[in-house]
């Protein structure tokens, strides 16, 4: 049976831990970098389970607060389990932050660059400025797991577009449910559409069928419809930016990318949903959801 008083003394992964790495780090010596590297693993591991878990339908019969409570304290005892053992990235990064040079606190900063973590499938190969922060936001999991996991697609669909990451992650968020409700083909296979885009407009690739909800003159109706599918989420936000950028429909859209409310009312007047809510649900989910 698994003690919850020996989990959460056994690992590190709160608020007050986060504050801790931060002090951890600022000593530069090789215990302090040890101890950086090691939770650091733990808390990375831990976002994946919790990643995992929040991609799992969450209504099944045994679903209440307590079994929840025991399978969070589970995924803790897993990540420090996996982290003991090692996956490989803290010996990375205690090799490479060995190799950076530390300013001290009120000097400049001459440091080099931050190091880079190694390549694996599915996982932004730097370390974003912003991720030991959003560790100790008040976003909820989900949301710290969904943004984690895609702005680095975000950023690069934005210098395309010149639309805010922030906006086309609050856009995918709403269309996908925070990545709950992604479109699957019927075996189970992902679409990676975080979109809604249908397959129209001479689509040539991958399709899944879906019902869906579309409003006809304020009344919302069951269809069902065909969307696109791709082979990753780059592919999804490539798709989506080239759309946006492509369409004459949308030019008053990224006329007024820089204001979520005016972004959102124009994605709504250029009749990408027919939900009549839809950009008040945007603008919402963009400002009051969103970290910057």
């Amino acid at each position: 049976m698994i003690n919850p008083t020996e989990i959460t003394g056994s690992i590190a992964l709160d608020t007050q831990s986060v504050d801790a790495l931060r002090q951890s780090a600022k000593q530069n010596t090789p215990e302090g970098l040890k101890t950086v590297a090691k939770q650091f693993e733990a808390l990375f591991m831990n976002m994946m389970l919790k990643s995992m878990r929040e991609a799992s339908p969450q209504d099944g019969t045994f679903d209440n607060a307590q079994s929840r409570m025991y399978t969070s304290m589970l995924d803790q005892k897993l990540s420090q389990n996996l982290a003991s053992r090692g996956i490989g990235l803290a010996d990375v990064l205690i090799r490479q932050l060995s190799n950076t040079v530390v300013a001290p606190p009120g000097s400049n900063q001459t440091g080099q660059p931050m190091p880079t973590l190694p390549d694996m499938p599915g996982v932004p190969t730097s370390v974003p400025s912003t991720a030991v922060d959003r560790a100790d936001s008040n976003q909820p999991a989900h949301v710290q797991a969904f943004q984690a996991r895609l702005e680095a697609h975000a950023e690069e669909a934005s210098r395309t577009t010149g639309i805010p990451a922030k906006f086309m992650l609050g856009q995918a968020a709403l269309e996908s449910g925070w990545g709950r409700r992604e479109l699957v083909a019927a075996d189970g296979t992902p679409s990676h559409n975080l979109f809604g885009i249908k397959a129209t407009g001479g689509w040539q690739g991958k399709v899944v069928e879906h019902v869906t909800t579309e409003y006809v003159h304020g009344v919302a109706q069951k269809v069902v419809q065909k969307f696109r599918a791709y082979d990753s989420y780059a592919d999804s936000f490539r798709d989506y930016a080239h759309l946006l950028s492509s369409n004459p429909r949308y030019q008053q859209v990224l006329a007024n990318a820089q204001d979520a409310a005016g972004f959102a009312r124009g994605l709504q007047r250029a009749g990408y949903a027919t939900d009549p809510n839809y950009a008040e649900k945007l603008t919402r989910i963009i400002t009051q959801s969103l970290s910057a």
